[in-house]
């Protein structure tokens, strides 16, 4: 292929939603919930994942900051408008809501008996409620007692570790892509 095939789409060509038509409108039923996240910069990555899959929602719990932050909004690129959010102290009360709404509530952390995460299998009428865990300490203990499943990314390194924003992005497109694969 010759690289002048290779041309960039214009603003046009990305048919983005306005801020408005992307908080009527969500593609998948999937709620990101925070437990403890510290960082401001990972917090407005995820807004930021959110918005690019077309995700129901973010719950902001316990420490974890929200919007309207200086350094979320460095990250999140005006997602925290486009992407609906709530923050919520007690992590328990918001799991109990969800699951109260039908949400399989699953986990992203590295427990026994987790499932691998190519082998998570979702219709896309499935409410999921995906939570991530604080940047050292991961997923409470009183979260994980809410769960459905666990699920775990493979990893091959030495460290076993990866940010809580790269998670949410592998995380969210197998999620995404196991809603199209079982349609």
């Amino acid at each position: 292929m010759d690289q002048s095939e290779f041309k960039k789409k214009s603003m046009a060509e990305l048919q983005r939603l306005s801020t408005n038509e992307a908080q009527e409108q969500y593609t998948f039923p999937v709620v990101l919930v925070l437990d403890n996240v510290r960082s401001m910069h990972n917090v407005g990555s995820v807004f930021r994942t959110a918005d690019s899959f077309g995700l129901q929602e973010i719950v902001l719990c316990g420490f974890t900051p929200a919007p309207p932050h200086r350094e979320i909004h460095k990250t999140a690129l005006g997602a925290t408008e486009t992407v609906k959010w709530h923050y919520a102290q007690d992590i328990t009360q918001s799991l109990q809501e969800l699951k109260d709404k039908g949400y399989k509530i699953i986990a992203a952390e590295q427990v026994h008996n987790s499932i691998s995460l190519e082998t998570l299998n979702m219709k896309s009428n499935q409410k999921v409620a995906i939570i991530f865990g604080n940047e050292v300490e991961g997923v409470s203990e009183k979260a994980l007692a809410f769960c459905d499943a666990v699920v775990e990314i493979p990893q091959f390194g030495a460290k076993h570790s990866l940010n809580i924003s790269v998670s949410v992005g592998i995380i969210c497109w197998e999620l995404v892509r196991s809603f199209s694969e079982n349609d």
